[in-house]
């Protein structure tokens, strides 16, 4: 069943050249018209919407009151004070919001390779992962980027930055490079389902709880902990390295100015690691032999 599809180029893995940019339009475009059947499908009932919508905002609003809590009690967490700490949560809110709406369906990718259905995706002319990913597109997922669009305007406000041109300019950039390294997690944690089968914990460890770890200091972690997630799974890059620029703080780990600017860099060398584990791992797909 796999051979098949792929030969028929429902692998999604792409080529080289003009054959690859080729697919990524063609994934873009699957990718859409799925994600718009769903959003249709979801605005027939739009008391629902808005309900389920509001209860994803308050259920993602409560990290952000169990912080305030903290600070009840506190002055300063790991030496930061609650309008940086409330920046630091802004920013992993927002991209890993962005993510979550955008592919967070990755999540059930496990439960198709044990019941098979993911034999229905191969066979359709369509990139895998463009259809995976716009599965059940949730659009009541806004409520997650609506809450930390609000928690990172509100530290903008508290904060007397010294704004520069390259200040200004890294906000938008380290927002959409962080929202690529948490695609690029998803991806690769989906393409470790082939092989596990049945690891969705294991890849929320790295997702959900990547972007929980995130917000708040790195100075409230162990070295060898912030060691990892700066050279080896580089979520810091998300908004520790760029936002300790924008406030001029010290830096994790005595790092030089200039990796503040290179989450770009990182989203791009991310998501090229993720496709060639999602190809190895789609490759790697037998079906469920029933």
């Amino acid at each position: 069943m796999a051979e098949t599809a792929h030969e028929a180029g429902g692998d999604g893995a792409g080529g080289n050249g003009a054959g690859g940019n080729g697919r990524v339009v063609e994934g873009l475009r699957a990718y859409g018209l799925i994600a718009a059947m769903w959003v249709r499908s979801t605005m027939a009932y739009r008391t629902s919407f808005v309900l389920t919508t509001f209860g994803n905002f308050a259920m993602t609003a409560l990290d952000f009151v169990a912080i305030l809590l903290m600070f009840s009690r506190v002055d300063a967490l790991g030496g930061w004070s609650l309008a940086e700490v409330a920046f630091l949560y802004g920013l992993s809110g927002v991209s890993f919001g962005l993510t979550d709406l955008s592919i967070g369906s990755m999540e059930r990718l496990g439960r198709r390779v044990r019941d098979g259905t993911l034999d229905t995706l191969l066979v359709r002319p369509a990139p895998v992962l463009a259809q995976v990913a716009a599965d059940r597109f949730a659009l009541r997922r806004l409520g997650r980027v609506t809450q930390g669009v609000l928690v990172l305007g509100y530290a903008l406000v508290v904060m007397d930055i010294d704004w520069t041109a390259a200040k200004l300019l890294l906000m938008p950039v380290m927002v959409l490079s962080g929202a690529g390294i948490f695609c690029a997690v998803f991806v690769a944690a989906g393409a470790f389902q082939f092989v596990a089968q049945d690891a969705s914990e294991v890849a929320n460890a790295f997702t959900y709880g990547g972007t929980t770890m995130l917000q708040y200091p790195p100075t409230v972690f162990a070295l060898d902990l912030v060691r990892g997630v700066t050279f080896v799974m580089p979520l810091a890059f998300v908004n520790w390295l760029p936002a300790s620029y924008v406030l001029g703080r010290p830096y994790p780990l005595d790092l030089p100015q200039w990796v503040a600017f290179t989450p770009p860099l990182v989203a791009v060398a991310c998501c090229a690691v993720a496709g060639l584990a999602w190809r190895a791992g789609l490759r790697s797909y037998r079906s469920t032999g029933s």
